[in-house]
């Protein structure tokens, strides 16, 4: 798909407005809010990783050789809107998805 670009005259190469006109710039169109662990967290849109998702909720990660994370999720897409995410998997994050996440000592 072709990008739009202002040719000066408020209207793309294409004579469509661009994002900006819009009132909408290029990063917002990107960027979604979910929820992690009852705090909202504005992320690039994308897949990400359990390990993604353990970092936006712990600052620090807590560390350790009996540190077990688990991570559940709702609010997700269409084929699977929620579930556990396991070490390894990732999932693809959309606007007001829901984590939460757990840090248990398994000593």
């Amino acid at each position: 798909m072709m990008k739009d670009f202002d040719n000066g005259h408020g209207q793309g190469q294409s004579g469509r407005p661009t994002d900006e006109e819009h009132g909408k710039p290029d990063q917002e169109k990107k960027d979604v809010t979910i929820v992690v662990n009852g705090r909202e967290k504005t992320v690039p849109k994308g897949e990400y990783s359990f390990d993604q998702i353990v970092a936006l909720a712990f600052d620090p990660v807590p560390t350790g050789n009996n540190i077990v994370f688990t991570i559940t999720y709702r609010g997700g897409h269409g084929h699977k809107p929620e579930g556990i995410l396991v070490e390894g998997e990732s999932v693809k994050v959309k606007d007001g998805m829901i984590f939460n996440v757990k840090a248990t000592d398994k000593s």
